[in-house]
């Protein structure tokens, strides 16, 4: 699952997916916008079929965070 995200990763932001580390942050190492978040979230809802909560989407600041959130939510 990591690397499909640092695939999906690389489509929002300037970022090879080899340099997304699972300690990176969203914001402060990646640069994300709240825009770019947003719109990632939507684009990994359909990717692996699951239902994101916005509100528990919002505590999220790593890539390691992202991964085991949809990991839960997938299971």
């Amino acid at each position: 699952m990591f690397e499909k995200l640092a695939e999906i990763i690389s489509n929002y932001v300037e970022v090879e997916p080899s340099n997304v580390k699972p300690e990176s942050r969203f914001m402060e190492d990646l640069r994300f916008t709240s825009f770019d978040f947003m719109s990632m979230l939507g684009e990994l809802e359909d990717e692996f079929d699951v239902e994101i909560n916005q509100q528990e989407a919002a505590q999220i600041r790593t890539v390691q965070e992202a991964v085991d959130y949809l990991e839960k939510i997938s299971a």
